[in-house]
């Protein structure tokens, strides 16, 4: 895809009129066009880079707000809960901030007792499609990047379900600014991640954009609030109890892929195949943990956090992948908007469209 197109970053009719998504029809789009048809074999292209620039975030800014494509993109990203967004070309959108990744399919399965609600209860099982990528254009062991997991839960543990269901998302992270993490099984993602803003370099102005941005539109750029799984499949009369904060991290035992200067995307897709077959061979688990007990330091360009008390509650299985044009231009995450008190619904940053407090 060429470096200059955007497709529809705004909201649009498809967005608002989204009423949930079949497990089946999302995975079917993720694995309809890879990359390379069989990942690994001899003779693939080379997997693309998608570049992430000042130019890009900056795109029509001078016309006032109007057509400020950074801005359309971030609201959508909080007001869409579009699973698929096509757009009129069928070409998707492009992703200003994290366009390199790997799309996986999964189960998330909760095996203690957590004292929250929705499928943070004991005995959840949700499927989820998840997307592995990293920060910015840097995609390469051995350099500066954020390696990031979003994920999207769907209330059934069957592929096939017939009926539409609306998905709850989550967004874990390294620090925000980059890290220097090699393996993926020593990265620790957290839906509240530290932020060394001197880490990205000559990255930095885009940095600063997107924490204003996101001050701008919602409120919170650096917490995700993980409110969504704690509604997901809860009766509307039983109250919310969320955890404040979760990381995911590798299982001890998970295979370390080796490699000089390896593609992240590489190292995920070896954890789960063989190179050149295309027949799932492993699995690649996270473990999921939460704690209420946590506290930040410092100003916005420099966060650190603290926590105590992590509880292991269940496990994360991805059991395939694929790197494709619909992973990275159709598959769509809601960022969900910020609540002053995460079990209150009435208490959110942005409702139908608009930031009202």
């Amino acid at each position: 895809m060429e470096q200059e197109y955007f497709g529809t970053e705004a909201v649009t009719q498809e967005d608002l009129t989204y009423v949930g998504s079949r497990f089946s029809e999302v995975r079917e789009a993720l694995f309809a066009n890879p990359y390379q048809k069989v990942w690994g074999h001899d003779g693939q292209l080379t997997l693309p880079t998608y570049e992430v620039t000042l130019a890009s975030v900056l795109h029509g800014i001078l016309s006032l707000g109007k057509h400020y494509l950074f801005r359309q993109a971030t609201e959508r990203a909080v007001d869409s809960h579009a699973d698929l967004r096509w757009g009129p070309d069928r070409k998707g959108f492009r992703r200003l901030l994290h366009p390199n990744g790997v799309c996986l399919t999964g189960l998330w399965e909760i095996t203690e007792e957590t004292g929250y609600s929705g499928y943070f209860c004991k005995g959840s099982q949700a499927l989820v499609v998840g997307r592995y990528s990293t920060c910015c254009t840097e995609t390469r062991r051995g350099h500066t990047r954020s390696l990031a997991l979003v994920g999207k839960l769907f209330p059934t543990a069957d592929a096939n379900h017939r009926q539409p269901l609306r998905s709850a998302s989550f967004i874990t992270q390294q620090d925000i600014a980059g890290d220097h993490t090699d393996y993926i099984n020593d990265a620790e993602l957290r839906n509240a991640p530290d932020v060394h803003a001197w880490r990205r370099g000559s990255g930095l102005p885009i940095l600063l954009i997107t924490g204003a941005l996101f001050q701008s539109v919602d409120r919170e750029p650096s917490n995700r609030q993980l409110y969504q799984i704690a509604e997901l499949g809860k009766a509307d009369s039983e109250p919310t109890r969320s955890p404040e904060f979760m990381r995911l991290v590798v299982v001890p035992g998970q295979a370390r892929i080796e490699g000089d200067a390896l593609d992240f995307r590489d190292e995920i897709m070896a954890q789960i195949f063989d190179r050149g077959d295309p027949t799932p061979k492993r699995a690649l688990t996270f473990c999921i943990e939460v704690t209420d007990e946590g506290s930040t330091r410092g100003t916005p360009v420099l966060q650190r956090r603290t926590f105590s008390n992590w509880r292991r509650i269940g496990k994360l299985t991805f059991d395939n992948a694929v790197i494709s044009y619909n992973g990275d231009f159709v598959l769509h995450f809601n960022h969900p908007t910020w609540r002053a008190d995460r079990n209150d619904p009435s208490t959110a940053t942005r409702v139908n469209g608009h930031k009202v407090r």
